[in-house]
């Protein structure tokens, strides 16, 4: 399960990249939604594992955080549409 929110904060910051490039900002309405399902299965997988095994859902949690807060930045920038 760590590996798995890893790797859903790293698809998410994709998604959010791949928002900032013009005229596909409009991806951020999809990455969004999936950052924060990231966001949470990371966090849950944070609580219930032990404390030595915390670093990849950590990182997730970071992750999705900045593609939510960069992505939801980018979106109002160009208006929800660009």
């Amino acid at each position: 399960m760590q590996g798995l929110s890893l790797a859903w904060g790293i698809l998410a910051v994709i998604g959010m990249v791949v928002g900032f490039i013009p005229c596909l900002g409009w991806t951020n309405w999809f990455n969004i939604p999936f950052a924060v399902a990231g966001l949470i299965v990371s966090f849950i997988v944070h609580v219930s594992s032990p404390s030595q095994q915390r670093g990849s859902s950590l990182a997730g949690i970071i992750l999705c955080l900045v593609a939510i807060l960069l992505g939801a930045k980018r979106l109002a920038l160009g208006w929800g549409l660009f």
